[in-house]
């Protein structure tokens, strides 16, 4: 019966995503007894409820243990209190919830989705709370979660985009946390032990550290109370501290990693923009243009249209909650890889100068309002939007004002933070191929993530 109610609640979110998306959400927002702050968005279209814990706690805490943060999350979902893994998995099932765990860059977040039925929506609160209050780090799921993370990192040896992408953090960022790989390294992995990961998740996981979203059709009141009872199962804790600054480039960096193949694996790209910075609508906006916009994009029209150099190729900035990335990729011929280079610097240097056409920026503009109800039409959809405006202390109305800002954009503002914010001459190039008979490294060269789909473009 649960089910079938389940099925019926997706149809309905489908049908009226029209409805839902014309307006943005209102944000309401306060800090409980604890210190835990709280997001929450009233949507009582449909019998769901959206909650979400983030943690300063993504692998930019790592430290000196490269993979903790990602191995933390992974193991949350393997044992609380009494219950296994497999008895938590099959009382989420049950009851129609679905649990989420994870970490990237910046954060960590732990998620539940219910149905808002009084019965099914306590039981799956109750669950969720023992997760968070008694995670058993069991040692046996420890080993076999280990094992995968190992044979993962193995498999990126045969994959030419995950080494280049490795070696362009560590050359973007040789002496900050953002240049270490999330996955950690084979060395590190095997290091870490279950008290690790306890220690981290005692350290990370609390009160003071983390953000709640609430969305769903549930009332200001009902969110308040819910929002203690999450709290009171976290410790109070403390802020994490600030993250070292980002160091600018100070000159070009090219890194070539020799690998058996007929194409070269080329990444080029610098220091970028951070969560809040105020250059970031005329950036995202910018690069649609440049190289954000698939098939349209002045790099794509260049290096594929006019020079059949490489099938597709992009660009894009991922801000971070400190200064991210601007990068630039594609694949092309190993003979083909200067001249792909050239084009490259040329379309960017062009683009310096004169910035989109009125009619490039026009379709730019449309393509992406356009969109924008579409990524904002159901409760998860918002809940995550919601936690990137927490998270990043961005302005409640950043939904609200999105569209406007895009449209009220100019030529000249894109070109005035482009060449503001682009050194060409300063960049770091990777180059992953171009030598046959080369043995293929075990670790990328010592010289030396696409975005989250759900907070990219935002």
């Amino acid at each position: 019966m649960l089910n079938k109610l389940m099925t019926v609640v997706a149809t309905l979110l489908v049908l009226l995503w029209m409805p839902l998306a014309q307006a943005a959400p209102k944000i309401e927002h306060w800090t409980t007894s604890k210190g835990l702050r709280v997001y929450y968005v009233h949507a009582p279209e449909l019998p769901m409820l959206d909650m979400s814990l983030m943690f300063d706690a993504g692998s930019a805490r790592d430290a000196d243990k490269p993979g903790l943060a990602l191995l933390t999350g992974s193991m949350l979902n393997k044992g609380a209190g009494e219950l296994n893994e497999d008895q938590l998995a099959e009382q989420f099932a049950a009851i129609g919830a679905v649990f989420g765990a994870g970490a990237s860059m910046d954060s960590a977040s732990v998620s539940l989705r219910t149905i808002t039925l009084e019965k099914e929506q306590k039981a799956a609160l109750e669950l969720w709370l023992k997760v968070l209050s008694k995670p058993t780090f069991p040692a046996e799921s420890f080993a076999r979660v280990q094992k995968l993370t190992l044979v993962g990192l193995q498999a990126e040896k045969q994959d030419p985009a995950a080494l280049g992408n490795k070696a362009f953090y560590k050359a973007l960022y040789p002496d900050h946390p953002y240049g270490q790989p999330e996955n950690g390294t084979e060395e590190s992995i095997q290091a870490l032990t279950v008290p690790d990961l306890q220690a981290f998740y005692q350290r990370y996981y609390v009160a003071k550290n983390g953000l709640l979203t609430l969305v769903g059709a549930v009332d200001r009141q009902q969110a308040e109370a819910l929002a203690e009872q999450v709290a009171a199962v976290l410790p109070a804790g403390e802020a994490a501290a600030p993250l070292p600054e980002v160091k600018p480039l100070t000159e070009a960096k090219t890194v070539k990693i020799p690998y058996p193949s007929t194409q070269s694996h080329i990444l080029m790209g610098q220091i970028g923009n951070k969560r809040g910075d105020p250059d970031y609508f005329t950036l995202y906006m910018g690069n649609q243009v440049l190289g954000g916009s698939g098939f349209t994009s002045r790099l794509v029209k260049e290096v594929r249209d006019a020079r059949g150099l490489s099938y597709s190729t992009y660009s894009y900035f991922s801000p971070f909650k400190e200064l991210g990335v601007f990068e630039v990729g594609l694949q092309t011929k190993k003979e083909q890889t200067e001249e792909a280079l050239k084009v490259i610097r040329e379309v960017l240097g062009k683009f310096q100068q004169e910035g989109p056409t009125d009619k490039e920026l026009e379709a730019s503009k449309k393509d992406v309002t356009g969109g924008f109800p579409l990524r904002t039409a159901n409760n998860s959809q918002i809940a995550s939007y919601v936690g990137v405006i927490g998270f990043y202390n961005l302005p409640l109305d950043y939904l609200d004002t999105f569209t406007s800002k895009i449209n009220a954009l100019t030529r000249e503002q894109i070109v005035d933070a482009f060449t503001r914010r682009l050194q060409p001459d300063k960049m770091v190039t990777v180059i992953v191929g171009g030598d046959d008979t080369a043995k293929q490294p075990e670790q990328p060269a010592a010289a030396e993530a696409k975005p989250d789909a759900a907070t990219s473009g935002k």
